[in-house]
């Protein structure tokens, strides 16, 4: 009888030794189960937004991965509408040559004193257009970059000889421009001008 009582008795011990176990074992399971199911849902949260930059790796279990996006600079800064400007001026200056009347002297201006002088036609109007807008590339350049001048880099220093080169070619442009408008007589003055636009070209080059 005592027999039977002790084999009873190791059968229950065991069973209960046997649910303790199990109980653990679920219990270490939760966590991972858990975590699993977090990183599920995160997942369907970013496909949900239709977000096609996420990769989902689903065969390892991994985690999502956010690609990066690239850098897109603005279209338009303060330093692009400086550069900008600058190039205008060039291609203003270009046309005002390519439309310079036969009338205009450069050599011999005696010989043409007596003509008639265009004073509002096309050349004469993007002349004024192209000094102004090498007004504006100035003005741009000493509010967006006032602080690369430096003299103690030295004359030769890129910034200083863009500036340099930049602001002695608007002003060669425009006392050209100045100089015909104010003569009531044919004046030589396009060399002065197209060293003033290749001053300027300089000066973008130096910085391109």
């Amino acid at each position: 009888m005592k027999g039977i009582q002790f084999m009873i008795a190791a059968v229950l011990c065991f069973t209960a030794q046997s649910g303790t176990a199990s109980a653990q074992d679920a219990a270490i399971d939760l966590p991972l189960a858990s975590h699993a199911y977090v990183k599920d849902y995160e997942s369907f949260k970013l496909a949900a937004a239709n977000d096609p930059e996420v990769l989902v790796n689903k065969s390892n279990g991994a985690a999502p991965a956010v690609k990066p996006t690239p850098f897109e600079p603005p279209l338009i800064t303060g330093s692009k509408v400086h550069q900008y400007l600058g190039l205008g001026t060039i291609v203003l200056a270009a046309l005002t040559a390519a439309t310079a009347p036969d009338s205009e002297c450069e050599a011999n201006c005696a010989a043409v004193a007596n003509q008639p002088r265009q004073t509002n036609g096309t050349h004469a109007h993007l002349a004024k257009a192209t000094v102004a807008m090498a007004a504006a590339t100035i003005v741009t350049g000493l509010i967006v970059h006032w602080d690369d001048f430096k003299l103690s880099d030295g004359f030769t220093d890129p910034d200083n000889l863009h500036i340099m080169l930049g602001v002695t070619g608007a002003a060669l442009m425009a006392y050209a421009v100045n100089k015909s408008k104010n003569s009531a007589v044919p004046v030589s003055h396009a060399g002065i001008a197209e060293m003033g636009a290749l001053g300027m070209l300089a000066a973008i080059k130096i910085t391109w």
